[in-house]
């Protein structure tokens, strides 16, 4: 049976033993009766681990190397009709019934797309995860004015000829994106789909797709606790919620890392990543730094020159020397948007002393999330002091800060933290003559987010939050 030739899901109970027939499904199968189809049989229910969380912001991953996972955050596809089709996306060929790909103001997104399903649509993936899968998150929200919906996670282990449900219903009731994680664990090749089981006529929106899978080398075995991975780049938020509609918080994701840029100050507000041994290799510094052409053409355009005779260092935010995977993975450090005036003894002793220390924590078997951002105005380089420079497009800050997050290798990391979870904030003065030791600088998360007005560590539950960003971690 091909996937062109689909016109809607059609549920078979199939029953095991002294089971009976669910109920939970009824309006799907009333729903069958509309159209003339060609199915795809829905033929079994998986039982698996639904978590749930609410703002949570779109998250990244490496779309180029499927052993790693991807996100699909709908940017790169148009289908503006609800008929039945196929639509090409970053993730591969995807088909849609009663969908379409919608960037209308009502449309809930993070970019300026997302996925827009209505009546019994679905959308599927023609294409597999041939090693398996961990877990997938899925941002979901209500289109504009609409009622609540229901939905579920489709999956199929045998190149979508038949089609299993996993995990329970799931409903959707906010206007605002919130994120529903279903642990998948299956080393088996696998494809995945979102079928709308109920809400009639209401629509809704679907928003960065993540598929995460072990990372590991093989890239066969599901993981266990202890192993690394390629974690989300956003795991613990969107500080800033950015999104592409202001131009001075502008959301911008790489495999590599997440940021939030500002045009009017010509460097990022902050940049988000996950750090661990499965983003560590042999890769070389390129030491080649260039525009960034995922900006929009309205915007200033930073470049390597910009910089020259500045008396200032073109200081990483996500270090070069925590993207070795490859070469190209490298390179891609080196891009304007990842980059801000420095003063040579802050980035070249007591930044880069941390870069190295959290380093040395992943080879002892721990993952780091890492936020790292700019504050102020004015900083005193080697030509001393500034407030801007290339003719005052790029702002020099006052500061650098940066909070890493450290656990043990391990997946599900949002509920592994508690009020035990280590956690070490700095914010290093952008100035000569400063300590070469990062301890030095060591402030507590809530410090920061009141010079920055951010909320670092959203999605972490409230009462272990408070506690981990009030103290100062050594």
């Amino acid at each position: 049976m091909k996937l062109l030739n689909v016109k809607h899901l059609k549920v078979i109970v199939v029953l095991f033993f002294f089971t009976v027939s669910c109920t939970t499904e009824e309006a799907i199968e009333e729903l069958n009766g509309n159209k003339n189809i060609s199915e795809i049989a829905v033929i079994n229910e998986i039982d698996t681990e639904v978590l749930h969380y609410e703002n949570q912001g779109p998250h990244d991953h490496n779309f180029g190397e499927k052993r790693f996972g991807f996100t699909e955050t709908f940017e790169n596809g148009n289908k503006s009709s609800y008929s039945d089709g196929s639509v090409n996306l970053s993730s591969g060929n995807w088909f849609l019934s009663d969908a379409l790909i919608g960037n209308a103001s009502s449309d809930r997104k993070f970019g300026s797309k997302s996925l827009r399903i209505r009546n019994g649509g679905y959308a599927i993936m023609s294409f597999n995860m041939d090693n398996g899968a961990r877990s997938i998150r899925i941002r979901h929200a209500k289109f504009g004015g609409d009622g609540n919906s229901t939905w579920r996670l489709i999956v199929s282990f045998n190149n979508g000829r038949d089609w299993s449900f996993m995990g329970g219903t799931i409903t959707t009731r906010s206007t605002s994106l919130n994120t529903t994680t279903i642990n998948v664990n299956e080393s088996r090749t696998i494809r995945f789909g979102i079928y709308k089981t109920g809400g009639d006529s209401n629509r809704i929106n679907i928003d960065n797709i993540e598929i995460i899978t072990s990372g590991d080398n093989a890239g066969v075995e599901v993981p266990q606790s202890g192993s690394a991975s390629r974690d989300s780049n956003l795991t613990f938020g969107n500080p800033s919620n950015a999104t592409n509609s202001n131009d001075n918080n502008y959301f911008l994701s790489r495999n590599q890392y997440t940021l939030s840029y500002n045009n009017s100050k010509g460097t990022a507000n902050w940049v988000s990543w996950h750090l661990s041994s499965a983003w560590l290799g042999n890769g070389r510094r390129c030491n080649c730094f260039k525009e960034d052409s995922q900006l929009p053409n309205t915007f200033f355009k930073v470049t390597d020159r910009s910089y020259r005779g500045s008396g200032f260092d073109r200081g990483h935010m996500c270090p070069s020397g925590d993207r070795t995977g490859s070469n190209s993975e490298n390179s891609n450090t080196f891009f304007t948007t990842n980059i801000a005036p420095q003063a040579a003894d802050n980035n070249q002793r007591s930044w880069n002393d941390f870069e190295n220390y959290l380093r040395s924590l992943v080879a002892n078997g721990n993952e780091v999330h890492v936020i790292a951002g700019v504050v102020g105005r004015g900083g005193v380089g080697k030509n001393g002091f500034r407030n801007t420079i290339n003719n005052g497009n790029i702002t020099v800050p006052d500061s650098f800060w940066k909070v890493a997050l450290i656990l043990p290798n391990g997946s599900n990391d949002i509920n592994r933290v508690n009020t035990s979870t280590r956690v070490i904030a700095i914010n290093v003065p952008n100035d000569q003559g400063i300590s070469t030791n990062w301890r030095s600088f060591r402030t507590s998360v809530n410090t920061i987010e009141a010079l920055t007005g951010y909320d670092l560590l959203e999605n972490i539950p409230n009462n272990i939050e408070s506690v981990i960003e009030s103290r100062i971690g050594d």
